[in-house]
């Protein structure tokens, strides 16, 4: 849960919950507990006593805490069985180091040792590492749910502790040569000092710090860019997706025919000014606001007043915003733009449709005449209004594609049902796909030849290498890739492509190793496409393959004590529910025996947890 969705759960059920003001000790404590400790402490003894894996934090027992290695002391502060029976997953991770508290101990050995000896130069030290790790936190003030962890925000505190880890090296060879007269001495230490961190924290850190062979985010900026037709523009909804997409422009000269737009940038002036110039092969947005009117904070956003149930053309619309008197004044005194109506339409010229090559002739006899949307909300912001006023003055000669990664309607112009999935990226059509309510992340229609080619034209950047490091990100890349190309599966095996549709599957596995990409969800309906496909044995394997994680999961989650089960809950039943899901595969594709074979296994997982109130098969 991030930010805005906690927001959006207090919204929705603030009727129903009660909530105290919280005392000034209250926020004392969350900031000890959770700003000092959780996102402090954690972070220096995950860079000196180690880490737990690379996955973030959600402030529970299985992700994202310090690690030393020694598992009686890793109990005491994660649980009891916290350290047994791990499943695969968490042994592989290349982010699980361990470094025994060696460098943190000879850190604080360092700390001590500097204090005495020079107490004017430690304090400078201190004042430093002070004020790059507390009194950072006192400053950013750190909310819960933050969208990823902070910890290179500290990395200054970090550089001053490794200093004291060299006073500590110092200290340790005084304390030894006071006792043992010997040239060795120095030697010996400083081998063993090198070997206890160092050394240790190299071998440790390399396999999942290492970039050696790894291009996985440039291949899927040219996979999104090669998913656009010829001189696009291309909508992206943040950073992650944007920053690859620039580099294989700017630095590859990858597809330079296509305008980039960011759309968190979209609020700015001087980005709107950009978009307007030519970047390499790209043609400005005909964007038709003029400077003076968008600069500064003007059309930052422009209130719905209703006024009118009227469904208004899009550029009627657009033209009445840029009216000068077309304001309204707030009660904080502020005087802003307005519009009366959230109806608009857009016209649709079929013949234009037709000769831009929009759509593919087999869905030129449904071209719809127009299109309507309705703007949600109060209020219209100036990326949205910008990126409205490019649709209305575009008409249709560029093709317009939204990168995925977001579901909100705003973020496709409440346009959803009028998408079409092209490779990695959604583009706007004027054929009406409407969305399905039981599956609403499954938008736009795909055309099946066109997206066939483009997915056989991926690169994947040595994705499907299992000696790289496959980081958060990557692994989190996958859901689109896995996603889009079983949508692409299920409607090529719908249209009797069935060869086709296998070697999609084949090309999900092997080119996304899926012991390293988890995700695992999004492998299931590749088994479900092998039974439609007739290939029993192999959806059997994938299964089997599938059933093994969840089993060791559960294994797991069942040996740690009770008390911190019930903090990780929501955890096991959503492996639990994950588990069935795959019996039901079995079950739906009359696969009879197989379901019959898998039943008691999963039925003694149900058993186990049975407190959480899962039913059996």
């Amino acid at each position: 849960m991030d930010n805005e969705d906690y927001v959006s759960f207090l919204k929705k059920y603030s009727d129903y919950l009660t909530i105290d003001k919280p005392s000034t000790w209250d926020n004392l404590s969350f900031m000890v507990e959770y700003q000092f400790g959780y996102m402090y402490g954690r972070y220096l003894l995950w860079n000196f006593v180690g880490r737990q894996n690379d996955v973030q934090g959600k402030y529970d027992n299985l992700d994202g805490n310090w690690l030393s290695g020694i598992n009686f002391i890793d109990e005491i502060h994660l649980g009891k069985g916290t350290t047994e029976n791990l499943p695969d997953d968490v042994k592989n991770n290349k982010a699980r180091n361990t470094y025994y508290f060696l460098p943190f101990f000879i850190g604080l050995l360092g700390l001590m040792y500097h204090a005495q000896k020079d107490l004017k130069s430690f304090y400078v030290l201190l004042a430093l590492f002070l004020f790059n790790s507390i009194a950072l936190k006192i400053f950013l003030n750190e909310r819960p749910f933050e969208p990823r962890e902070r910890d290179y925000a500290l990395v200054g505190s970090f550089y001053v502790f490794a200093i004291w880890i060299g006073f500590g090296v110092y200290a340790i060879y005084e304390i030894i040569s006071e006792k043992v007269k010997s040239k060795l001495v120095g030697p010996v230490v400083i081998g063993a000092c090198l070997l206890a961190a160092p050394i240790l924290m190299a071998a440790k850190n390399w396999d999942d710090h290492t970039r050696a062979n790894k291009y996985t985010a440039i291949a899927m900026a040219k996979n999104y860019l090669n998913s656009c037709d010829k001189n696009a523009i291309l909508y992206t909804i943040g950073d992650n997706d944007t920053f690859p997409l620039w580099y294989a422009q700017e630095i590859e000269g990858v597809r330079t025919d296509i305008k980039i737009v960011n759309t968190q940038l979209f609020m700015t002036d001087w980005y709107i000014d950009q978009m307007k110039f030519k970047t390499y092969e790209a043609d400005g947005l005909p964007i038709s606001f003029k400077h003076s009117e968008y600069v500064g904070d003007k059309l930052d956003y422009v209130a719905y007043i209703p006024k009118t149930e009227a469904r208004w053309d899009i550029k009627a619309f657009i033209d009445f915003i840029k009216i000068p008197n077309s304001t309204i004044e707030m009660s904080n005194g502020q005087t802003i733009h307005f519009y009366p109506t959230n109806k608009i339409r857009i016209p649709i010229n079929k013949a234009n449709i037709i000769k831009n090559r929009v759509v593919n002739k087999e869905f030129y006899d449904s071209i719809v005449p127009y299109i309507d949307l309705d703007i949600s909300g109060r209020a219209l912001y100036k990326n949205r209004l910008m990126a409205l006023d490019v649709l209305a003055n575009n008409d249709w000669k560029r093709p317009i594609y939204f990168t995925g990664g977001s579901f909100g309607d705003d973020d496709y112009l409440w346009m959803k049902d009028y998408l079409q999935l092209d490779g990695l990226v959604y583009k706007l059509v004027p054929v009406k796909t409407a969305i399905d309510k039981e599956n609403p992340y499954d938008m736009g229609d795909i055309d099946s030849e066109k997206m066939y080619n483009l997915v056989n034209n991926w690169t994947w950047g040595n994705g499907d290498l299992t000696t790289i490091y496959h980081d958060p990100e990557t692994r989190k890349n996958s859901i689109s890739y896995r996603t889009n190309m079983a949508r692409l599966m299920e409607k090529l095996i719908n249209e009797g492509k069935n060869e086709k549709a296998e070697k999609i599957i084949d090309m999900a596995l092997t080119k996304m190793p899926m012991d390293y990409y988890g995700y695992y969800t999004m492998v299931e309906p590749f088994a479900g496409g092998y039974y439609a496909l007739g290939e029993k044995e192999k959806a059997r394997k994938l299964l089997d393959r599938l059933v093994k994680k969840y089993q060791q999961n559960l294994t797991y989650y069942s040996g740690i004590q009770a008390s911190i089960q019930n903090g990780i809950a929501s955890d096991i039943i959503t492996d639990i529910e994950r588990y069935r899901s795959l019996l039901i595969v079995m079950k739906d594709n009359k696969d009879e025996a197989y379901y019959n074979k898998n039943k008691p296994a999963f039925n003694t997982f149900v058993q186990r947890f049975g407190r959480f109130g899962r039913e059996p098969e």
